[in-house]
């Protein structure tokens, strides 16, 4: 217990810095370059400090209105995404779960394919597309939860419920093909939100998921030490004062919630979810108390930084940002299934 007390403090400071470290980078580095010591005065100058401005206008439009709401967009999703994977993970006690489980990903995309098909003008206001993605991914939570529910009064567990994601996943998925097929003239437009992005990241998105993303992030990890208890099994959990079934709504709940907002501004952004809280368990330790605080933090500079590459390496085009996830994450996944799911 002390190693795992000395661990968490060095793990955050770490993941921390990594953030600091991205976000730094996020903001100063792209089309026009912009020097990290110009970005805080002009901000300190903007906040009625005395000190001059050494961006022009336009860079510090750009710099407000552009790259600052987009990174930390970014960090908002990459650290809602690697927590919702790490919890996930806790609840099942499988390292290979990941947020999309339980039909938030299908339920988003039909909300999304059908807002780009049948709105006058493509995607609508701009809190359309957005919020039909939220509503869509709540709607396959929703709907998973109520099979899973039916399942479990025949005597099903967490593995029931993982299914009833499975099915409403395929089922969903099938009326969003059916949706594409018939409005194959929006197909480039629907397959673009689906690879994910951020290039349309502004102050209404981060101000419109901002709210969801603090409740789920709060109630996770105020859940940590729940999450331990339940890794020794539900007998011992029960003894110990935890109820498992309690614990595993309310995580799974607060988990998806979360997912659904992030999901709603970026698109389906794969592997953040199954990569971080790995990588985080490498170096800080197996604990939830410490899982999930490190992977909050680590998870935002990954997506920061995955961002910068997804905007940058084929300037001035720029690569979906489920595509760069995708090229770290599936050889990431093939190396845990080949050592038999990695250790939790």
């Amino acid at each position: 217990m002390n190693v795992v007390q000395q661990r968490r403090p060095v793990a955050l400071a770490a993941a921390g810095a990594l953030l600091l470290l991205a976000l730094v980078a996020g903001t100063s580095v792209g089309a026009v370059a912009l020097s990290p010591s110009g970005i805080l005065a002009s901000l300190a100058h903007s906040a009625g400090l005395d000190v001059g401005n050494p961006l022009s206008q336009t860079q510090f439009a750009l710099l407000t209105q552009i790259r600052i709401p987009r990174v930390l967009l970014a960090a908002l999703v990459g650290g809602m995404l690697a927590l919702a994977g790490a919890s996930y993970q806790g609840v099942f006690r499988n390292p290979l779960a990941d947020p999309y489980l339980l039909g938030a990903a299908a339920g988003a995309g039909l909300g999304a394919t059908i807002v780009i098909a049948y709105s006058p003008n493509g995607i609508g206001p701009i809190a359309t597309l957005p919020m039909a993605a939220f509503v869509g991914a709540l709607t396959g939570v929703g709907l998973s939860y109520a099979l899973g529910a039916v399942a479990a009064r025949h005597g099903g567990g967490s593995a029931t419920l993982l299914l009833a994601g499975i099915a409403v996943t395929a089922f969903l998925t099938a009326i969003q093909t059916v949706v594409q097929q018939a409005n194959s003239d929006s197909l480039r437009q629907v397959y673009s939100w689906i690879l994910g992005q951020l290039g349309a990241g502004h102050w209404d998105e981060v101000r419109l998921v901002l709210p969801y993303m603090a409740v789920s992030t709060v109630v996770l990890l105020f859940a940590g030490r729940a999450l331990d208890v339940l890794s020794v099994g539900d007998d011992e959990a029960i003894t110990l004062g935890v109820r498992p079934r309690q614990v595993r709504f309310v995580v799974l709940l607060a988990a998806s919630l979360g997912t659904a907002s992030a999901v709603a501004v970026s698109g389906l952004i794969g592997f953040v979810g199954l990569v971080v809280p790995h990588v985080v368990r490498r170096l800080a330790g197996s604990s939830y108390r410490s899982v999930l605080p490190v992977s909050l933090l680590a998870g935002g500079a990954f997506l920061v930084l995955a961002d910068l590459v997804a905007r940058t390496v084929l300037s001035p085009a720029e690569l979906p940002i489920g595509v760069v996830t995708a090229f770290v994450g599936a050889p990431f996944f093939a190396a845990l299934l080949r050592i038999g799911g990695g250790s939790s």
